[in-house]
């Protein structure tokens, strides 16, 4: 046994070293630069030893490893800033030796003279995976659990330790491409057939194969390090590779709209690194991973879809001194489509769920979506048949509200009506236990209203889900006017416990997430009215780096919707509250045409009958009349739609709603999909820059309207030359 802190190593009587990676106090594996100083101790260690004939590393976790601690990232990010207002010459030169530390250790352990094998559980992700590849041998677990995978793009970056050059060296170029631009995961055998692992076997052989294949004589030198080595395929210059390499950036083009920087690297760095020797591809891939570091969406990118979504899910904002809520039953009044998910999910994490219903068959019915959910999952593979009964055995359907008696949470999901609402909260309350904690489910109605029907209102919060439930990663925390930190812990305990990321907002009209998809929508009627095509307004939001342009979204939400919404809006707040114009298209879309979204399978589309693909509908052009496509601005539009809902996102921190801006990053992202390059909603303006976005805002204003008028606080944040993580910086909050 030798001493380290995140290693132990046993050398058995075959001379076999035995690494095994196990960090005190982390759930799983990470990267630091105390882990790599270690590394390459052992590495050393292991040369010098005579009696090792070669070294197995495996995890002692029941994953492998994450890869490398993003923070790490993060930490280059300061170093860059730091360096860059000291001594700006020499600033990048830092970050391109600080990004090289893992690449060269890699490369020190593949040449080290004696054979490695990676002997692969769990997850096995990013740095961790590019050290495997850096192993003459691996071997992988074919438990289900086995993901391996190159996810560096998903947040800005791209696999900058070797991988760029060791995965299209032992797969061809088309999958090692497809894998990384994608950042999809792989299976054991999946990687197995793409030449990424040499061996898949039963778990508890795992340690024994890898250490058989030190046994039989494992080479110590990898495939590129010999003599005549040919990358699968043959390399560049081959009649496959000019059908290939043509049509790649294309294809990236199609799926990205140039909007990832770090996507085109991974191009950039196969195409070139395939034409040199090993090390230069090596060089070539750090310097392109130093340049990536320095963009805006790098920097947004790992800020808010790794950092601060970890931040929240661990509860950042959750109330301290509060014991931490366990749920021995759930309770979901309302067994539609929303209250039947929402048990769905509750069950998946364990957690008894009572599921209610005006009688025993909408109850039942109720659980049919969740045995539908079960039985799919089991078919893909995805869950076994006990993990299914035991999920279904954890769902009750009762129409008898006496059995959420001995609930600590109850989760009202009922139709979205105020009165419906205020009947059943009270036959909840009647039988409810005195601490447990009431939480509406709704998309527009304000909590504060809803608590009035409560005689506890400081136990009563919202928790708004979007659909479907079991898909969608966000669930948005509402707070009352009389909402106690209580409540908020227990609903932030809640939302942790379904493995779902929580965002906390104040109360208002539409919350946060709906106030913006309102806007992305709003300004799509806008467009339509004055004549822009249709297709040209779904194809800017795509190139925009929107996932789904605002009128197949509007199709999703249903059109129908929309139209209540106006109405209500009308209702409550007068004419003036809606774009009249806009309440004219809605109604004649919903009443004229009958057009009341993909459910009704019509909206602003047609969606014909499986396998045929949805299309816009042709009668949207009769319309309005209709401007020529060449006089439309690509980019005016692609501007408009994001500019109204980062307007409308800074609005809500100038009315405070949000008062986080890692909130209405994450939320953005999550909720509906807004930009992921940008970070965000307010990490598009701060990447920006303030000062800027105010000038686009006005201009915009001048012909498009006065709601892209820049509000107050953004003027004033101009001004001083402030961003909102500067303004309202989260750590400043705490500290005080």
């Amino acid at each position: 046994m030798s001493a380290y802190n995140n290693f132990t190593i046993e050398t058995d009587a075959d001379g076999i070293a035995l690494v095994t990676w196990d960090m005190p106090d982390k759930s799983m594996n990470v990267f630091t630069v105390e882990v790599m100083d270690e590394l390459d101790k052992i590495i050393d260690q292991v040369v010098a030893d005579a009696a090792v004939k070669g070294v197995v590393i495996t995890s002692g976790k029941s994953s492998f490893s994450g890869g490398a601690d993003l923070s790490m990232i993060k930490a280059s990010f300061d170093l860059l800033k730091d360096a860059q207002a000291a001594d700006p010459a020499t600033a990048v030169k830092k970050l391109f030796d600080t990004t090289g530390r893992m690449t060269w250790l890699f490369r020190k352990l593949e040449t080290s003279g004696k054979p490695w094998v990676s002997a692969i559980n769990g997850t096995c992700m990013g740095g961790a995976f590019e050290m495997s590849l850096a192993c003459h041998g691996r071997v992988a677990s074919n438990a289900k659990s086995v993901k391996i995978a190159l996810p560096e793009v998903k947040v800005g970056i791209f696999p900058g330790a070797g991988g760029t050059q060791r995965v299209p060296r032992l797969a061809n170029a088309q999958d090692a491409l497809q894998m990384m631009t994608t950042g999809s995961s792989l299976t054991g055998a999946r990687a197995k057939a793409m030449n990424l692992v040499h061996q898949v076997v039963e778990p508890d052989q795992l340690i024994p194969a890898a250490k058989q294949m030190i046994k039989d004589g494992l080479k110590p030198v990898q495939p590129w390090d010999e003599k005549g080595f040919k990358a699968p395929g043959g390399g560049i210059w081959t009649p496959a590779s000019a059908q290939l390499w043509p049509a790649a950036p294309a294809i990236l083009r199609r799926e990205t709209a140039g909007n990832y920087p770090g996507a085109l690297a991974i191009l950039k760095c196969v195409y070139e690194g395939l034409q040199v020797p090993f090390e230069t591809g090596l060089r070539i891939e750090q310097r392109y991973f130093t340049h990536i570091l320095q963009t805006t969406e790098a920097f947004s990118m790992i800020r808010s879809l790794f950092i601060s979504m970890q931040e929240l899910g661990k509860g950042a904002r959750r109330p301290a001194g509060i014991p931490k809520a366990e749920f021995k039953k759930v309770a979901v009044v309302g067994a539609g489509f929303m209250g039947a998910s929402i048990a769905y999910v509750t069950a998946a994490a364990g957690i008894p769920v009572v599921l209610i219903d005006r009688d025993q068959e909408a109850a039942d019915k109720g659980k049919t979506h969740s045995e539908g959910l079960v039985t799919g999952a089991i078919g893909k593979g995805r869950m076994s048949k006990e993990d299914g009964e035991k999920l279904l055995s954890l769902i009750t359907p009762t129409p008898d509200y006496a059995a959420l008696a001995d609930a600590d949470l109850v989760i009202e999901a009922v139709f979205e009506d105020r009165t419906v609402k205020k009947e059943v909260t009270e036959k909840i309350e009647a039988v409810l236990k005195e601490d447990a904690i009431f939480a509406s489910n709704t998309s527009t109605l304000p909590i504060t209203g809803l608590a009035k029907n409560s005689r506890r209102p400081n136990q009563f919060i919202g928790i708004h889900f979007f659909s479907p439930v079991e898909n969608m990663m966000l669930v948005e925390v509402i707070l009352g006017k009389e909402t106690g930190d209580k409540a908020l812990a227990t609903a932030l305990d809640y939302v942790a416990a379904i493995r779902k990321t929580p965002i906390v907002v104040n109360d208002t009209r539409g919350f946060y997430v709906n106030r913006c998809v309102f806007r992305y929508m709003a300004e799509a009627y806008d467009m339509l009215i004055e004549g822009v095509p249709a297709a040209m307004i779904e194809n800017a939001a795509k190139m925009a780096g929107m996932p789904v342009g605002p009128l197949s979204l509007n199709d999703e939400v249903a059109v129908d919707l929309s139209y209540k919404i106006f109405k209500a809006s009308i209702a409550d707040l007068g004419a003036e509250s809606v774009d009249l114009r806009h309440m004219e298209l809605v109604t004649t879309l919903v009443e004229g045409e009958g057009r009341l979204g993909r459910k009704a399978g019509k909206g602003f589309y047609d969606y014909p009958p499986k396998p045929a693909k949805k299309k816009l509908w042709p009668g949207l052009k009769d319309l309005y009349p209709q401007q020529k496509p060449e006089d439309v601005d690509i980019q005016v539009l692609k501007q408009r739609l994001l500019v109204t809902i980062a307007l409308e996102a800074a609005r809500t921190m100038e009315e405070g709603i949000v008062t986080d801006p890692r909130e209405a990053d994450v939320g953005s992202i999550l909720g509906f999909g807004f930009a992921p390059y940008t970070g965000g909603t307010l990490s598009y303006i701060d990447g920006m820059g303030v000062k800027a976005f105010v000038a686009l805002c006005e201009k915009l204003a001048a012909t498009y309207g006065s709601h892209f008028q820049p509000t107050p606080l953004l003027k004033d944040m101009a001004a001083k030359d402030e961003t909102f993580y500067g303004r309202f910086a989260p750590q400043a909050k705490k500290a005080a």
